[in-house]
């Protein structure tokens, strides 16, 4: 239907327009996460003659949008089974937050989304954040990298020291690889996990792989490897009509460098992973406007939980 559409002219004007109230958020998030339909989340029941509506009612504590699943016999609301499930932020900020994130090319601080948003703790608004991360992850079962591939490595300052304490930050080994003109997938390289791991996890056998990364050697046979040799001043070359080079990638990494430096300041090697998938996130749907790219973002909240004690 027309109205599951995402918006393509969504900004930051029209947004606060279309969610100023909790329920005009709570029907978007309804049509972006149920576009083909009510889903219960307890059962995956998708009959919709099994689900009936509830009316709100504020005084014995019944939330709006809440449903009753005849097949289960258990109530849902659209947040339930998502990032969003048992929070006390108002659905409203929630989507103001995914917004503002999706469409930030460097990433937006978390002090900056409480004071914008009117959040009560810094942590709060950096749990937030965190979930909204996780949620722009990409699951386990996303389609392989294929065609050519251009893959590298890059050390990213990490720990609770300012970038410039030199001497005592620490360096977080960073693997990304990039589609050329596609995605991107990146991973925090540890226990011994480099390239050729990550290559064989996230790139399709027999692709084209262009990289500098040493070592690259030992994947001929399962994949066409080309390399660039940085370290001698080389960094593009033609072979007949093809362009051998890793600038994606190195284009990627200038980006992530300027937003993990510039907008967060300083960044833990445990949290490091969803930074990544934030800017995988973003990688992958700059071709689209902020709006698509943001009720995509919202799709991919479901069947995921984050707890504060985990973080």
């Amino acid at each position: 239907m027309k109205a599951n559409k995402p918006p393509k002219d969504l900004t930051l004007i029209q947004l606060f327009d279309r969610f100023g109230t909790e329920e005009k958020a709570r029907k978007h998030l309804e049509k972006v996460i149920w576009k083909d339909g009510i889903i219960c989340p307890h059962c995956q029941c998708n009959d919709k003659k099994k689900f009936s509506s509830i009316a709100e009612n504020r005084d014995k504590e019944v939330r709006a949008g809440l449903r009753f699943c005849s097949n289960c016999k258990k109530q849902f609301t659209v947040t339930i089974g998502t990032i969003f499930e048992k929070s006390h932020i108002p659905l409203r900020k929630w989507l103001i937050a995914f917004f503002l994130i999706c469409s930030s090319k460097k990433g937006i601080s978390a002090l900056q989304l409480q004071r914008i948003l009117e959040i009560g703790s810094y942590q709060s608004a950096l749990f937030l954040c965190h979930r909204i991360r996780l949620a722009l992850s990409e699951t386990s079962q996303a389609e392989k990298l294929s065609g050519i591939v251009e893959a590298d490595e890059a050390l990213i300052p990490t720990g609770t020291n300012p970038p410039e304490a030199k001497r005592h930050r620490q360096l977080t080994n960073v693997v990304t690889m990039v589609e050329r003109g596609g995605r991107a997938r990146s991973k925090v390289s540890v226990s011994g996990f480099n390239l050729r791991d990550a290559v064989r996890e996230y790139v399709k056998p027999e692709s084209e792989l262009h990289t500098d990364a040493r070592g690259s050697r030992t994947l001929e046979g399962e994949y066409y490897v080309h390399t660039v040799k940085h370290c001698t001043g080389e960094y593009k070359r033609r072979e007949g009509d093809r362009l051998v080079t890793t600038a994606s990638v190195e284009s990627y990494f200038s980006l992530l460098k300027r937003g993990i430096i510039g907008t967060f300041h300083h960044v833990s090697a445990q949290h490091l992973p969803l930074y990544l998938a934030e800017f995988d996130h973003r990688h992958n749907c700059r071709k689209i406007s902020d709006g698509e790219r943001t009720d995509l973002g919202l799709q991919k909240s479901v069947g995921k939980r984050l707890i504060y004690k985990t973080i």
